[in-house]
């Protein structure tokens, strides 16, 4: 069998979290199995679907390394599919018109609020044959869900799940407008498509009973579903977009790398074995869906970081500086083409404990910077004692020809020597006049990476 997992999101907003992580399970159990993994914008809601949302869905996707084959299928293209199969649905009893108005649903509501349960549709209209059609409601198209026994769907995550039929209402397929609903929409696309899996978050299980009942209606074949936990806020609530770091372009503007964010992602409720860091050949090779928990996963900012540190320290550093540039330019400024060689000569200690491209893009400000601004704390630390050190320094740096570490060894064990001083006693000062900051690269870097004439200016300028 040839395996068919689809992405079905929403163009109403940036892509979420969650979503990345269900579109990243679907590639991968395609992707295992040699089949096919395609991209559908269910784009029916018209006012709330936005073409700025569907661009950042798919860059959001591909900044993962998540390809899509094919070309994106738009759901809107397919509506008039959808209303010949809810009339077909009519022809063949399954589907029926509903008449009741907006106020008769809302009393209904209203009545199951005050009995202390849930809300399910009537069935008036179910089978009305004595009851007269009003003049001026336009109706709505109600599935003729089943009314007793069990369903039951062995799901490839949760297992065996069953619910009575008596709990599944009538559910719309066609609004009082003709436009077709989700439930109607997502089934004739999933069929027409081929789907033959259908991964998704776990809040979707009712609709898979819904879904269900309409594939044996019309005696189409079933995916196989697998339902998926959520993904919680470190609160231990159910993420949302209002949260901080809820979406793709929240990791990106951090710095976060694509590859970091997939591995991430991959084992925030997936495991295989103790292993943590995996290629993306691993990921294909060894995912498989019996290694997704049952229980909710929560979003860990920290481990991010921490997985995202590993990256950094072991990604091929040509390709960090490209990253790094690429990173500047989007969100901060462009970096220079006289800079560039002196930040990828220096970018082995310019990433040293950095987390982010933006803890690297802080370090490597002294050197992208023309200008040394210092702060009005920083500047405190220079007083008269650091002021004679750094004169001192100056004097005998410049008389250096060959600037090595051996060299600046000997400069600074004299002026600690002569001043009666520590190391931190010569080098914070070093470090602040030259870069801005107390904090940043080590001295020993920070003098190697710049030119002495760059050096020496800065140090002039105190």
């Amino acid at each position: 069998m040839t395996f068919i997992c689809r992405f079905a999101p929403s163009p109403t907003g940036p892509l979420h979290i969650g979503g990345v992580r269900t579109a990243l399970f679907n590639w991968l159990l395609a992707k295992k199995n040699k089949g096919k993994f395609y991209l559908r914008i269910e784009d029916t809601d018209k006012e709330r679907s936005k073409d700025e949302f569907r661009k950042q869905i798919i860059s959001s996707l591909n900044w993962l390394g998540i390809k899509h084959d094919g070309k994106e299928y738009i759901q809107s293209k397919n509506i008039k599919k959808h209303k010949e199969i809810a009339d077909e649905l009519i022809k063949k009893g399954f589907a029926y018109y509903c008449y009741c108005s907006e106020d008769e649903i809302n009393e209904q509501k209203e009545k199951c609020k005050k009995q202390g349960i849930p809300y399910v549709y009537n069935r008036k209209w179910r089978d009305a044959k004595d009851l007269k059609i009003p003049e001026n409601v336009k109706p709505v198209v109600r599935f003729k869900s089943k009314i007793s026994g069990m369903s039951s769907i062995k799901d490839l995550v949760q297992g065996e799940m069953s619910l009575s039929n008596l709990t599944i209402e009538d559910f719309i397929i066609l609004r009082q407008d003709n436009t077709p609903t989700y439930q109607l929409s997502a089934t004739v696309d999933d069929h027409e498509m081929g789907i033959t899996h259908v991964i998704r978050g776990d809040d979707h299980k009712i609709n898979t009973f819904k879904q269900k009942q309409i594939y044996s209606a019309l005696n189409w074949a079933v995916p196989e579903f697998a339902h998926i936990p959520l993904i919680h806020s470190e609160t231990g609530k159910k993420l949302s977009k209002r949260d901080k770091a809820s979406t793709i372009d929240d990791y990106i503007k951090t710095g976060i790398l694509s590859d970091a964010l997939r591995n991430y992602l991959l084992r925030l409720g997936w495991a295989h074995k103790d292993k943590e860091i995996f290629s993306l050949e691993e990921s294909i090779n060894l995912f498989d869906l019996k290694g997704v928990g049952k229980s909710p996963s929560k979003l860990d900012m920290s481990r991010i970081l921490s997985i995202n540190e590993y990256y950094i320290k072991h990604i091929e550093e040509k390709k960090l500086f490209e990253l790094l540039k690429n990173y500047c330019e989007k969100f901060n400024k462009p970096v220079k083409s006289s800079k560039s060689s002196v930040i990828l000569k220096s970018i082995n200690f310019l990433k040293n404990k950095a987390k982010t491209l933006e803890d690297i893009y802080q370090n490597a400000r002294y050197i992208l910077n023309d200008e040394v601004k210092i702060s009005a704390e920083d500047k405190n630390l220079i007083n008269q004692s650091s002021k004679a050190i750094l004169k001192d320094f100056l004097d005998s740096f410049e008389k250096i020809k060959k600037i090595d570490k051996n060299s600046l060894e000997e400069i600074i064990n004299k002026l600690i020597k002569a001043h009666k001083t520590n190391f931190k006693g010569v080098g914070q000062p070093l470090r602040i006049v030259l870069t801005g900051s107390k904090f940043g690269p080590a001295v020993y870097d920070i003098l190697r990476s710049l030119d002495k004439e760059e050096i020496i200016k800065r140090l002039k300028n105190i």
